[in-house]
């Protein structure tokens, strides 16, 4: 009976482990029946089949390592600023009330702006340029960044402040040994999210007046100009991809920096 229980534990947690790869496979192949038997243009709805071969010329020659290397440098650019800058001003606005009084009202106002309109007129002050693509990444990211840090560092246990305190701890000790460390959970939450909309923003500026030919973006409407919708596909899955290794990769770096956060979720 033993064995049977334990056999049966081991089938049921290999379904559920493969269940999501299945449903995967389940639509690709009713996707391929579809086009494939019911004569649908290439030009409206590729085949998986040829949608991974495009992929796999794209590989090859070059022209995909290249685009997805641009934009991730744009990327990590952006990125960069926005996490600085954000975690900084989160900070500043959570340890001093004057600060919060100061900052409050611009985040209050431009936050719920949609950061894509600014790019008629950043295009206007910064050109087409790699200073326009990283500008607007930047400030797209910095408002979760600096809200995600600024509701972390005021919502830390005011019983870990007092304790401290008791113990002798000052000012700055209790700033950044006690409050920093035990917000942490809440900034890396903020860069994750900044990460995402760092993504969504690049290729969006690639896409609309950017002067290169590089990039996902530039990658992506130059081929649906000339109607090579295999390409489009081809490049949305090596985004996609791409996007989650990127993640995968910060969060993995978030439990080396601090790995008391990952026990805390």
């Amino acid at each position: 009976m033993a064995v049977r229980a334990r056999t049966k534990s081991k089938t049921r947690r290999l379904a559920y482990l493969a269940a999501p790869y299945l449903v995967i496979t389940a639509v690709l192949a009713a996707w391929e029946f579809a086009v494939r038997f019911n004569g649908i243009q290439p030009i409206f709805l590729p085949a998986p089949s040829s949608i991974l071969k495009y992929l796999v010329v794209m590989i090859l020659d070059g022209s995909l390592p290249y685009h997805l290397s641009i934009t991730f440098l744009r990327i990590i650019a952006g990125f960069a600023v926005a996490g600085v800058t954000g975690i900084f001003v989160g900070v500043a606005m959570g340890m001093s009330r004057l600060a919060a009084r100061l900052v409050d009202p611009w985040i209050a106002a431009l936050y719920p702006l949609p950061k894509i309109s600014l790019i008629p007129l950043l295009i206007i002050w910064l050109g087409t340029g790699e200073t326009y693509k990283i500008v607007i990444s930047a400030v797209t990211a910095f408002f979760p960044v600096a809200i995600s840090t600024f509701s972390a560092i005021r919502q830390v246990d005011s019983g870990l402040i007092k304790a401290a305190k008791d113990l002798g701890a000052g000012v700055r000790q209790i700033q950044f040994k006690v409050v920093i460390p035990a917000a942490l959970p809440g900034i890396t939450s903020g860069l994750q999210l900044g990460m995402g909309v760092t993504i969504i923003m690049v290729v969006a500026a690639e896409m609309i007046g950017g002067s290169s030919d590089s990039g996902m973006g530039y990658l992506l409407i130059h081929a649906g100009q000339v109607m090579e919708t295999e390409k489009v596909f081809a490049g949305l899955i090596a985004l996609a991809i791409f996007g989650a290794v990127i993640t995968g990769v910060q969060k993995r770096i978030d439990r080396l920096v601090a790995p008391w956060v990952e026990r805390e979720h």
